[in-house]
This record gives C-alpha cells, sequence and structure tokens, in this order.
C-alpha cells in the first residue's frame, strides 16, 4: 500500500500545497525566520524548514545567512522570496507618449524607457514607438522578450474581450489596431490589454494615494477624462470592459470640460494646444481673472460626472489623477465644495501621488496579478517563463 492510500490523502499534492503557502508567505514580506514562517502559515517547523531549503534548491527563494554580530545565541537563517526569479513588463501607449516599465516579482521597477509621440501619429507610427520603447528598456536591463513572464499594455479607451478599443479612442485609426496580435509576435508569455484609468486606479490602490480604502473612484484628469473604478478592493471592468466611461454621455459634461482650459482669453498665441492647459493652470495661481474663471468652469463640470459616480457607487475615496494632478492644489478644494453640493454624502477626496507613471505601474501590478493566479494557486514548479498558450 503506497502512503496515505489508506486515508485518502495525496501527500505529493499535499506537499505542493504546503510549499505554495510557503511562497506566498514569504511575498511582501521581508526576510523571515523559519519560526516566523511556521507563526505564519500554521506549519511546524520541521516541515517549514524542510519547504523552504526545497523552495531555495528550486530557486523561488534564496537564504541570508546570519551574521556574526549578534550578541546571544546563535542567529536563525532567513529566508525571502527571489524576487529577481522573473520580470514583468508594464506598458502605457499615451496620446503623447509611450512609457515602459521593467519590474521583478516585487513589482520593484528595475527599467524604463519613455518614447514621445505626436498625438496625430497613426498607428503605425504609435506601433513603432511602442516596439522602441520595450525594446530599449529591456536592453538596458539586459533581458530578452522570451525572458518575460508577463506583459501588460494600457491604451486609452474601453477595451473589449479581444483586447481591442473598439468602442471608443481618441488615438487616430486605434480602433482598427489588434495589439495582441502585434505583441505576440514578440512575447510568448501572457500579454493584457487593458484600459488606462483602470490600470492608474489599480495602481493607486497599490502603491498611492489609495492604498488604504476599498472602494475607490479614480478620475483621470487631462485633456480627457476617464475614471477607473475598484469596488470591494477590486477593479471593476464590466461586462464589456466599459464601467467608468459614464463621460460619453454628455449630459455629465465631461466632453466640454478640457475646452474651458484650452480656450481660456489670454493664452497666448505661441503657447500650443496641448499646453495651453498648463498656461491656464499657472496663470489661475498668479491671479489672473480669465484663468480662475477657466479653472472654476472646468472643476465644475468634472464635478458633475464625479457626483454621479459617486451618488451611483458611494465610494470611500476620490481620487484626482492624470496629468492635471499636478495642478490638484487649484482643484481639490473646489471640487469638494461642489460634491457637497451634489452628493448626499461627501466621500474624501485626494490628489495622486504617482503621477505620469500611475498607468504603466498599473499595468506591471495586473500582471503580477494574472502570473499570481497561473503560478501560484494550483502547482508550483521551477521558475521559468510561462507560455501564453
Amino acid at each position: 500500500m503506497t502512503a496515505g492510500a489508506g486515508t485518502g490523502v495525496d501527500l505529493p499534492r499535499l506537499r505542493e500545497l504546503n510549499s505554495l503557502t510557503i511562497v506566498r508567505a514569504l511575498r511582501d514580506h521581508p526576510p523571515s525566520t523559519v519560526t516566523e514562517l511556521s507563526q505564519r502559515t500554521g506549519l511546524s517547523r520541521p516541515a517549514v524548514d524542510l519547504i523552504a531549503q526545497n523552495l531555495v534548491a528550486a530557486g523561488w527563494a534564496s537564504v541570508i545567512e546570519p551574521g556574526s554580530s549578534s550578541a546571544v545565541g546563535r542567529p536563525a537563517r532567513r529566508y525571502e522570496f527571489r524576487s529577481t526569479a522573473g520580470h514583468v513588463l508594464g506598458v502605457d501607449v499615451g496620446v503623447h507618449k509611450v512609457l515602459a516599465l521593467l519590474a521583478d516579482l516585487n513589482g520593484d521597477v528595475l527599467q524604463s524607457h519613455r518614447v514621445a509621440v505626436a498625438a496625430d501619429a497613426n498607428p503605425k507610427e504609435r506601433l513603432a514607438a511602442l516596439d522602441e520603447a520595450i525594446r530599449k528598456c529591456l536592453a538596458a536591463a539586459k533581458q530578452k522578450p522570451a525572458d518575460l513572464w508577463a506583459v501588460t499594455i494600457g491604451v486609452t479607451g474601453p477595451v473589449d474581450a479581444s483586447g481591442r478599443t473598439s468602442l471608443f479612442t481618441p488615438i487616430p485609426g486605434w480602433q482598427q489596431v489588434d495589439l495582441p496580435s502585434h505583441l505576440a509576435r514578440r512575447f510568448s508569455c501572457p500579454v493584457i490589454v487593458e484600459n488606462d484609468c483602470k490600470l492608474a486606479a489599480l495602481a493607486e490602490r497599490w502603491k498611492g494615494a489609495a492604498d488604504d480604502a476599498s472602494d475607490v473612484i479614480y478620475l483621470l484628469a487631462g485633456m480627457r477624462i476617464g475614471a477607473g473604478l475598484i469596488l470591494d478592493g477590486v477593479l471593476r471592468r464590466g461586462y464589456g470592459g466599459a464601467a467608468g466611461e459614464i463621460g460619453a454621455l454628455k449630459q455629465v459634461r465631461w466632453l466640454a470640460a478640457p475646452s474651458h482650459l484650452e480656450n481660456c482669453p489670454g493664452v497666448p498665441a505661441s503657447v500650443s494646444p496641448d499646453d495651453a492647459a498648463a498656461w491656464v493652470f499657472e496663470a489661475a495661481r498668479q491671479g489672473d481673472r480669465h484663468a480662475k474663471t477657466a479653472v472654476t468652469r472646468y472643476v465644475k463640470d468634472l464635478a458633475v460626472g464625479a457626483a454621479a459616480l459617486v451618488l451611483a457607487l458611494d465610494p470611500q475615496l476620490v481620487i484626482y489623477g492624470g496629468g492635471f494632478s499636478r495642478s490638484a492644489d487649484l482643484v481639490l478644494d473646489p471640487l469638494r465644495a461642489e460634491l457637497q453640493r451634489l452628493c448626499l454624502r461627501v466621500p474624501e477626496v485626494r490628489a495622486s501621488t504617482l503621477g505620469a507613471d500611475s498607468v504603466a505601474l498599473g499595468a506591471i501590478r495586473l500582471a503580477l496579478n494574472e502570473l499570481d493566479d497561473r503560478l501560484f494557486s494550483t502547482t508550483l514548479s521551477s521558475p521559468a517563463a510561462p507560455s501564453g498558450a
């Protein structure tokens, strides 16, 4: 009779589940002793000791030998998750730039590369900028496409199940772009395409201003206004990927809001349309009457859509992010006042702390989430870049 046959226990499966438990206990924690891991997991010290040694041999963990400076007793060795066992890539394909961030399995950014893109660039030019950003980011980190474990790309517009922005996008010609197919020629790992607002919301809850909240509305504020929704700690996409696209309803005035800044009287002819808003915000700080009026009108229009979302979802937090978050000092107080006037209960309103990197950071977080679902939920093999199949 084989071991465990009489009790119905699958011993190899039990060992694998215990190994997964230890890997999870090592992730997102400082280096830990066997005793600490035993307390964290509920497994016995002898079992943890054996599993930890096996994880080191398999490449999932590394050991930190004790130093010689301890005054009392023999110091214990510590184990840590080997975050450099693999890498993920997060990319933000925006209207004006492509930003690629390479991170380890803990989400620590190791390398970045940014490529400027003209707002009116055609799809071929924008895809070339995407390829360049990825190529140079990987080259700087001495990584190859085959070394990556997951890739997430953030794009402007709601993303459907095929990875396309078939409903709407302000990027010229992008609705016809099959981004997953384009990237599949280079990467064998899983490739995910997601909306930029949703990724920015994910990043704010992971490393930003919303890290203490489970119910969040993220406002991406720029020359386009969008929203990302996190409810009960979960990023909400909606049935067709268009959750949060309340700006499509003209009555909420998000489509027109940026025009108050673009068309502000007094903007010098030498200021490009892309820089007009920055000029208006700065002029408002200096007390310019027309600029202050333009900002007030912008905030009033922004607040209509924000209030609709607040009334529907009753979040703990509203995060003001995107390119205009650099001018949060001019926006937050009047936005709070407008929400107070329009809503039954006003959530706390905070400015983003992640700035222009929020979408790419959210892409990293989503890549890690998908990776965890694949690698750390049911089985645990030796570290290797997973296939996208």
